[in-house]
Order: structure tokens, then C-alpha cells, then sequence
């Protein structure tokens, strides 16, 4: 199928003039040619901020002013920059593509480094996408650092949580088992019936079975910023986040929460589009 793309991808450049290899390039990757200086825009309680994409470093303790101690998740963004634009003329849709963390070229196959030249961007390891409001698009190449969020925020993050491979009910649903007494006999941790009788003679779907646990996208909702380290480009989250140290992790604004709930009032306005260098 690549090769039937590239195929008439070329032809058709040819017929027209243009370079087959940026011709395919375009069609495979949807590339925007948004580009130009960030305009200042004036935050509102409608506007949709980009979010980021962090790495888990892992768990540490903070203590408040009273004394109280309060355990954080430390995340660090690693040169996040912005690769992409999506529009809602060309698009659909209004969102901007995040990507961290360098790549060597010779990890990357041709066509992917021909988009990023082409976007006049560096090699990224991961790439997402986040929705934002008309008002808070940023051009190619703006860099996002931790004073894109401020202190007292609540975000919501997002990673794959962490795989515990295939799991019984017990483990996995949190079923009570069968009893541990006479006449059962090896089988105390097992689902039990599943098919009911000659009625309805099946299994449901979605019927909660042993499987495979973990692994899965899960979102925390609402955490709070405790610390933002500009130095070391360090966010401190109040609680727990999905995943492994070193997993790569999305964070944006908390979607539950607008306005001054969102930001603390000494805050407001938040950085829009994001923290001006």
C-alpha cells in the first residue's frame, strides 16, 4: 500500500512539476505550512492552552509551610518544542503536535526525517497531538518549557499505566474467589460460572473475565502543581501519575476546572499561548 502511494504520489508530481519525495511526504504525514511569530492573544475563560509532554522521574516528598508533607511526582520536559499545526481549514480541526526529546537521524527511516526537514524542526522522539482553541496556536519551532504551567494550577495527566501482563479475576476485577473450605477443590481462585444455562447459552460481552491487566492509557485527573523549577525545566505534581520512571507522560490543564478554579487568582491571567521568552 506505501508503495502504490509513493507510485502515484511520484506520477502525479511529475505531471504537475513538483518533487515526487515532498509530494508523498505531504500526503503520508497531513503537513501544515503554518508558520510566522506567536501573535499575542488575550486569555479568556474559553481559550484551550497546548498541553506538553513530560518524563516521569519519579516520586519524592515536599513539605508546606505548615509542615505537611506531601507526596509529589517530579516530571521534566526535554526540549518539547512544537513541530506541528493542524487547522481547521485543511485539517478540520484546530490542534498543535508536541514532540521531546531529540532522535538520532540514524534511528529514523528517510521519510520521517524528509517531514521534519520539510518543517524545519529536529528529530523527535515522541510526537503528540493536543486540541486547542483558535486563539492559542503556536507556530513551528516555539519552545514549551515548566513555566508554561504555574504554580497552584491543576493539570490532568495522561501515560500508559503499567503492565502486569494476564491476571485472574481476583487480581484484576478484585472478585472475592470461591470458599476456602471442604469440598472445593483447586479452584478457589477461579471466575466461576460464566454461560448461565440453555439461556441464553453464551457470554456476554464485556463480561469481566481473567485477561490481560495493565498497559492502558489511564488519565489522572485535577492533580496540583506544588513546584515549577525553570533551572531544570522540573514540574512537581501533587500524588501519583501513571506509569514507569522515564515513561513519557502528557500533561495539560485540568479539563474539570475553569477560570479561577483552574488557575490561583494571584496567577490570572496565565501565561497565553504560552510563557513569553
Amino acid at each position: 500500500m506505501s508503495m502504490s502511494l509513493f507510485i502515484k504520489s511520484s506520477f502525479a508530481a511529475k505531471a504537475i512539476g513538483l518533487n515526487p519525495m515532498r509530494s508523498v511526504v505531504a500526503a503520508t504525514f497531513h503537513t501544515s505550512s503554518f508558520s510566522g511569530q506567536a501573535t499575542p492573544a488575550q486569555w479568556t475563560v474559553d481559550s484551550i492552552r497546548t498541553g506538553v509532554i513530560a518524563k516521569k522521574k519519579g516520586m519524592t516528598s515536599v513539605w508546606s509551610e505548615t509542615g505537611v508533607r506531601m507526596p509529589v511526582t517530579v516530571l521534566q520536559l526535554e526540549d518539547v518544542i512544537v513541530t506541528d499545526v493542524r487547522t481547521e481549514e485543511k485539517h478540520g480541526y484546530t490542534a498543535v503536535q508536541v514532540g521531546c526529546s531529540p532522535k538520532k537521524e540514524k534511528n529514523v527511516p528517510k521519510p520521517m526525517i524528509e517531514h521534519f526537514k520539510s518543517l524545519g524542526v529536529g528529530l523527535r522522539q515522541k510526537l503528540y497531538e493536543f486540541r486547542v482553541s483558535k486563539d492559542a496556536v503556536l507556530p513551528i519551532g516555539t519552545e514549551l518549557t515548566a513555566e508554561h504551567f504555574v504554580t497552584g494550577q491543576y493539570v490532568d495527566v495522561t501515560a500508559p499505566s503499567i503492565g502486569k501482563g494476564f491476571a485472574g479475576v481476583m487480581k484484576r476485577w478484585n472478585f472475592k474467589g470461591l470458599p476456602a473450605s471442604h469440598g472445593v477443590s483447586l479452584t478457589h481462585r477461579s471466575g466461576g460460572s460464566t454461560g448461565q444455562r440453555k439461556w441464553p447459552s453464551k457470554v456476554f460481552k464485556g463480561k469481566k473475565m481473567a485477561g490481560r491487566l495493565g498497559g492502558e492509557s489511564v488519565t489522572v485527573q485535577s492533580l496540583k502543581v506544588i513546584k515549577v523549577d525553570p533551572t531544570l525545566n522540573l514540574v512537581y505534581v501533587k500524588g501519583s501519575v501513571p506509569g514507569f520512571d522515564d515513561q513519557f507522560v502528557k500533561i495539560k490543564d485540568a479539563v474539570k476546572l475553569r477560570g479561577d478554579k483552574l488557575f490561583p487568582k494571584e496567577s490570572m491571567p496565565p501565561p497565553f499561548p504560552t510563557v513569553s521568552k
